[in-house]
């Protein structure tokens, strides 16, 4: 019995190349490939015939979580090529991973995510030791350039790196429950295959594992009758499925993001068609054919200088052609003329950073290239895919072709074509832009205007949405219940969930999904975004006359939940710097819309909210404009104590906190400052304030009275205008002295400034004589 460990590099064509000459030269009997076991009974979907890049696209979900992974393949995967090349050596080839739901890979979105970046010291000291400056840096060098990818010594040279990488540390939980797992499969083949010889090909990191695992430990069939392995089934009550998926190379790219394996894929790819010299001679092309297509100049005396300092780099770094880096570092040096704001992306991990260099973006992309793959027709698909392209069709509605669709939402039959639409749109399946219509619960738009766009993608997009779903109606509630669930208590991401809820059908979505909406809404931490989601659910449950939400339970609930959050953060908050805050204000103008016009909705009563109010106005550690606003919430609410609110801002708040208090004021009612009850009105008190402080105290003051100014329209603000030049007994136009040349704020301050000078002056007696 001969068993033979291959540790790889995901994604990395010298991998690719060592297990094809294994394979031909060692004709295992079986081989064992680090990938989901559950889709052992599929393995021939994955050999009809598709252009790479293709993934195994996995989802789970059930009452605690959902999970969505990615299995990627391309040509120079080394478990592609394990696969193929297996099946055409006549050996019974298997995944050994466990499921992608399993919770040993709990926060994990790529299957092939490198084990190795996280444990990193090793690679580090490596880095250091031959002085390049990235892992990739460090593996071009060792394995795939020419001298690197020889046969002799690719075998144990891998071998000692991944020991080394490995070293001593202690994998995490998932990463054991997987190697266990994965031993437990090779104990039982090799107890099967009896003298015939094995090909376990997996990760590099976990190859010393397994080694030491399957060693030590006698074969374990785990309870299966016919000697394998048992692959986990889902929990009772769980949904999950997997299915293929297009990939492209930019999703392989690890400059977008992608965590695993190789940069700069099209390269990669030529390097395994072609070898290093025909894969870098494309490098230059590339980069150069995008660049002039872009508009930025690239002329053939730069490509001469770049060759030769890429030529320089390669005879420098003791590379007998020059390497990817060797290129892109060439390139660079001789096209790029600008300081640079970031270091180069290819001297460390990890996608572009913004502000990098238009140059340097387009050199990247170059290099991912735009190969997009392609399933065989035919390939078993999810329903959500031909349950949304039959609608689309009884629709009349064209992915990316046609002209723009007008919709009249008051129209029914135009409102489902809304609503399909929309469903789409929280999918994120391309196709359809929507360019003008309704943006929140109030908008007395009634038409939708919707583009068509690109299509790339959608292929992909629509089997991936199928993990929320059979049908779109299904897809969207669940898609719209785990952006709830992520949203925690951000109120300005729930509003948003909110009306995509709406948009998409409201009154037929889940409970589900109503409940995630109240949870969310009662654990809300700012008053200002949870009013404006409460103004929207507020203004839908009253006004809608489209989306036939009026009077629907699921906004009733959101009302209800959100009023008494809005009163437990107000009653709980306290002065801070940074004067009146608008949204919080208009959180409680929401308040009051709800208990004068839902009140039934409510579980707290009128009463309940008189008292939050008294509470809050008259706590001197409430910030002022909170103050203000629960005051005049009060006379909202006809909460009349005997006193205006003429009196009340003359006990209430000095020069420093008047126009918060007022803002508060304003924004809740404006009817006190225009009645003229009373033997003191607000007008007057106002005046007398004023005019009491010192020049320091209004600049100070200023910008907050006018911001308090500003909730009274234009007319009104006239009309208070020619009342206080009325009451200073002169003549003038109170549109003329609303309608001034300057700055308010300017002119106080330049006024402020002249009374500085002129003190300054006469503080050393060199004012001139009149």
């Amino acid at each position: 019995m001969s068993v033979t460990f291959l540790g790889v590099r995901h994604h990395s064509p010298a991998c690719a190349r060592l297990v094809s000459r294994t394979i031909e030269e060692l004709r295992p009997a079986h081989v064992l490939i680090e990938g989901p076991a559950d889709l052992n009974g599929r393995l021939d979907e994955l050999l009809l015939g598709h252009e790479l890049p293709i993934a195994v696209f996995s989802h789970y979900r059930d009452e605690e979580r959902t999970a969505t992974s990615w299995t990627p393949l391309c040509d120079y995967s080394p478990e592609w090529v394990a696969l193929t090349a297996g099946r055409a050596a006549g050996a019974d080839v298997r995944f050994i991973d466990l499921p992608a739901w399993h919770p040993a890979f709990a926060g994990r979105t790529n299957r092939y995510a490198d084990a190795e970046a996280r444990y990193a010291e090793a690679t580090a000291r490596l880095c250091r030791r031959f002085q390049v400056d990235s892992v990739d840096a460090l593996w071009d060098r060792m394995f795939e350039s020419d001298s690197g990818a020889e046969e002799g010594g690719l075998a144990v040279r891998l071998e000692a790196y991944f020991d080394l990488v490995r070293g001593d540390a202690v994998a995490d939980e998932g990463d054991r429950a997987r190697e266990e797992y994965m031993a437990a499969w090779v104990r039982a083949t090799t107890a099967a295959s009896g003298d015939r010889p094995v090909l376990v090909v997996t990760g590099g990191f976990h190859r010393p594992a397994l080694v030491t695992l399957t060693g030590t430990a006698s074969p374990d069939t785990g309870g299966a009758g016919h000697g394998w392995p048992v692959v986990p089934a889902p929990p009772e009550g769980a949904v999950g499925g997997s299915f293929l998926v297009p990939y492209s190379f930019r999703q392989l790219d690890a400059f977008t993001g992608y965590q695993s394996g190789m940069p700069s894929p099209a390269y990669y790819q030529r390097l395994w068609e072609a070898g290093q010299r025909a894969a870098g001679e494309e490098l230059v092309r590339a980069v150069a054919g995008r660049l002039r297509e872009r508009g930025h100049p690239v002329s053939t005396a730069g490509l001469i200088a770049a060759h030769g300092t890429a030529l320089g780099l390669a005879a420098l770094r003791g590379h007998e052609a020059p390497t990817r880096l060797d290129l892109l570092d060439g390139l660079a040096g001789a096209l790029i003329t600008d300081a640079l704001d970031e270091p180069l992306p290819w001297t460390r991990r990890g996608p572009l950073r913004p502000g990098s260099h238009p140059v340097v973006v387009e050199m990247v992309a170059a290099c991912a290239g735009d190969r997009v793959g392609r399933l065989r027709p035919g390939t078993p698909l999810p329903p959500l895919v031909h349950d949304v392209e039959a609608r689309l069709a009884a629709l009349g509605l064209t992915p990316g072709r046609g002209r723009p669709v007008t919709l009249r939402l008051t129209d029914p039959a135009e409102l489902t074509r809304s609503q399909v639409l929309h469903r789409l749109r929280v999918l994120d399946v391309p196709g359809f832009g929507r360019v003008a219509g309704p943006a929140h619960g109030t908008d007395p738009v009634l038409t939708e205007r919707w583009e068509p766009r690109t299509t790339a993608g959608r292929e992909a997009a629509l089997i991936e949405a199928g993990g929320f779903g059979a049908s779109l109606e299904e897809a969207a509630a669940v898609a719209l219940e785990d952006r709830m669930r992520h949203a925690g208590p951000e109120p300005a991401a729930l509003a948003g969930v909110l009306f995509d809820a709406v948009v998409c059908g409201a009154t037929r979505l889940s409970a589900r999904l109503v409940g995630e909406l109240g949870a969310g809404l009662g654990r809300a931490a700012r008053l200002g975004p949870l009013g404006e989601a409460l103004h929207t659910a507020l203004g839908l449950w009253r006004h809608d006359r489209v989306y036939g939400v009026a009077r629907d339970p699921l906004l009733a609930r959101a009302i209800d939940t959100a009023v008494g959050r809005v009163l437990w953060l107000a009653e709980g908050a306290r002065s801070a710097a940074g004067g009146a805050d608008p949204s919080r204000l208009r959180a409680l103008g929401a308040v009051r819309d709800a208990v004068l016009h839902a009140g039934e909705l409510l579980s707290v009563s009128r009463e309940t909210v008189v008292g939050v109010c008294r509470r809050i106005s008259a706590d001197p550690a409430a910030p002022a404009d909170l103050r203000g606003a629960a005051f005049g919430l009060r006379g909202a609410l006809g909460d009349a104590d005997g006193r205006g609110a003429a009196e009340a801002v003359r006990a209430a708040v000095g020069p420093g906190t008047l126009g918060d208090w007022l803002a508060g004021l304003f924004a809740l009612t404006r009817t006190e400052l225009t009645a003229g009850g009373g033997p003191e009105p607000l007008i007057g008190v106002l005046d007398e304030l004023v005019g009491d402080m010192s020049e320091a105290e209004f600049l100070a003051g200023l910008p907050a009275l006018r911001q308090a100014f500003a909730w009274f329209p234009p007319r009104e603000r006239e009309r208070i205008a020619a009342r206080l030049i009325e009451r200073r007994g002169v003549r003038g136009s109170a549109r003329s002295l609303l309608r001034v040349t300057a700055d308010p704020l300017l002119i106080a301050r330049a006024r402020n400034l002249e009374d500085q000078v002129e003190r300054t002056l006469d503080r050393y007696g060199l004012r001139a004589a009149p």
